[in-house]
C-alpha cells in the first residue's frame, strides 16, 4: 500500500476542493449563465432562435483544438502552473463577452472563450491524479465534477436575478469573470506536487507534446470513447441550451423554466459523489456509463411528449446522470490501457470529440423547432443513443495497484 503522510493526506483535500471550486466558478458558471440570459440577450442583438444555437455551441469549435493541448501542457509542465494562466485567461474572455455589440461579436468572443476555458477541467482532471490514489480517482473525480453541476446549478439558478440586480446580462458577465480571475491567486500559492508519492503516477512527463499526443491516439479505446462522448456531449449541451427558451416559447412563466434548468443540476450535483464511489466500489465502469446513457436518453426522448409537471420527471431523470456520466468516464479514460502517465493528454484526446458534439448539436436541433418546437429533444435523444455504440465497443481497462510501479511512459503504446 502507498503511504500516506499525514500533511499530503490534509493538502491534498485542500486541492480537490480548489480543483472543485475552480471549475465551479471559472468554467461552469460563467458557461451556463448565457442559456438563461439569451432571452435578454436575443432582445439586446435581435437574435434568431438558430444564432442563439449557433452560439450557444460555437464556443466549443476552438476548444477542439485546445481541448487536446490544455491535457498535454498539463502533462508535460504540471497543473498548478497551466491553472494560474488557465484562471485569468479565461476569466478575462469571458468578461469580454460582456462588451458585444451584435450577433458576431459576441461570436468571436464567445469563441475566445472557448480557447481558454477547456484549460480548467483538462489539469483539474490532472491535479486528482496526482494527488489521489487509484482506489479514491473515482470519487476524487466526483468532487470536481459536482464543482461543475455546483456552477452550472448556480449559473442557471441566480444569473437572470444577477442581472435584474446589477442592470444586465453584461455586468453579469463581466462579474463572472472577474471571479474567474481572481481564482489565480490560490493556485499561485498552491503546491505542484505532493513531496510523498501517493498515487504512483508522475505527475509530468519528459517526452514532448507530440509525442505524447502520438503515444494517446495509438490506444484504440480512445476513438471508441471519443465516438460515444460526441453524441453523449452533444445531447447533453443542446438540450441545456434550449430547454428554458422551450419552456418560455410554451407558456412556462421564466422563474419555473430556469427553475427547470436549475433543477437538472441540482439533482446531478446530489448523485454525481453517490455515483462516483459506487464505481469505485463496483469495479465496472463501463457497464455503470451505459446504464447512466441509457437513463439521459430516455430523459431526453420523453421531453418530446410530456407535458406539465412530467417535463419535471424527464428533466430529473436525465439530470441524475449527467455529471456522475462524466465523472466515470474521466475515470475511465485515465484507466485505458496504455494511457499510463498521460492522463491529461488523453482526457484531451477524447473531449475533442466532445467539442465537435457539441459544435453543431445545438444549431441543428435549434433548426428543427420551426418543425416542432418538441423535436429537437427528439434528435438530441438519438444522438444519446448513437454514443452508446462507442461505449460498447469500449474495453475497462486494468487499474494500476497501489503496490505495482507505473507503467513507463514510452512504454505506453
Amino acid at each position: 500500500m502507498a503511504n500516506h503522510h499525514p500533511k499530503e493526506s490534509r493538502y491534498r483535500w485542500y486541492m480537490l476542493g480548489l480543483s472543485a471550486v475552480t471549475n465551479a466558478l471559472v468554467t461552469a458558471m460563467p458557461g451556463m449563465c448565457m442559456s438563461v440570459l439569451f432571452e435578454e440577450i436575443s432582445l439586446d442583438l435581435n437574435l434568431s432562435l438558430t444564432e442563439v444555437g449557433l452560439i450557444w455551441g460555437i464556443g466549443s469549435l476552438p476548444g477542439i483544438v485546445t481541448t487536446l493541448f490544455s491535457g498535454a501542457i498539463g502533462d508535460r509542465f504540471g497543473p498548478q502552473r497551466v491553472l494560474i494562466w488557465a484562471c485569468l485567461l479565461s476569466g478575462t474572455t469571458a468578461a469580454l463577452r460582456g462588451t458585444s455589440g451584435n450577433a458576431l461579436t459576441l461570436a468571436l468572443t464567445v469563441m475566445l472563450l472557448g480557447f481558454m476555458s477547456p484549460m480548467v477541467p483538462m489539469n483539474t482532471i490532472k491535479v486528482t491524479r496526482i494527488w489521489f490514489s487509484q482506489r479514491q480517482l473515482g470519487m476524487a473525480n466526483g468532487v470536481t465534477s459536482m464543482g461543475m453541476a455546483v456552477g452550472f446549478m448556480l449559473g442557471a439558478l441566480i444569473s437572470v436575478k444577477v442581472s435584474l440586480l446589477i442592470g444586465g446580462w453584461r455586468y453579469v458577465l463581466l462579474l463572472y469573470g472577474g471571479l474567474a480571475i481572481l481564482l489565480s491567486i490560490p493556485w499561485y500559492f498552491a503546491r505542484s506536487e505532493p513531496d510523498v508519492s501517493t498515487t504512483g503516477i508522475p505527475s509530468s512527463s519528459g517526452q514532448s507534446i507530440p509525442q505524447m499526443i502520438t503515444i494517446v491516439a495509438r490506444v484504440r479505446n480512445m476513438w471508441w470513447l471519443g465516438w460515444a462522448i460526441l453524441g453523449i456531449s452533444g445531447a447533453i449541451q443542446g438540450v441545456l441550451g434550449y430547454l428554458p427558451l422551450y419552456l418560455r416559447s410554451v407558456g412556462w412563466e421564466e422563474s419555473a423554466a430556469d427553475g427547470t434548468l436549475s433543477l437538472f443540476h441540482l439533482v446531478s450535483m446530489i448523485c454525481v459523489v453517490p455515483i462516483a464511489l459506487w464505481s469505485d466500489r463496483l469495479g465496472a465502469r463501463k457497464w455503470l456509463l451505459l446504464v447512466m446513457t441509457v437513463m439521459i436518453t430516455i430523459g431526453f426522448g420523453l421531453l418530446t411528449v410530456v407535458e406539465g409537471t412530467l417535463v419535471l420527471v424527464a428533466v430529473g431523470l436525465a439530470g441524475m446522470m449527467r455529471d456522475g456520466f462524466m465523472a466515470v468516464f474521466i475515470t475511465m479514460i485515465a484507466e485505458s490501457d496504455g494511457v499510463g502517465a498521460l492522463a491529461g493528454t488523453a482526457t484531451g484526446f477524447v473531449l475533442i470529440f466532445s467539442g465537435i458534439g457539441n459544435l453543431f448539436a445545438p444549431p441543428i436541433g435549434n433548426s428543427l423547432a420551426t418543425i416542432s418546437p418538441s423535436l429537437p429533444f427528439l434528435f438530441w435523444a438519438a444522438m444519446a443513443l448513437v454514443g452508446i455504440v462507442g461505449l460498447m465497443a469500449a474495453k475497462e481497462g486494468r487499474p494500476v495497484m497501489e503496490t505495482e510501479q507505473p507503467v513507463p511512459v514510452k512504454a505506453a503504446v
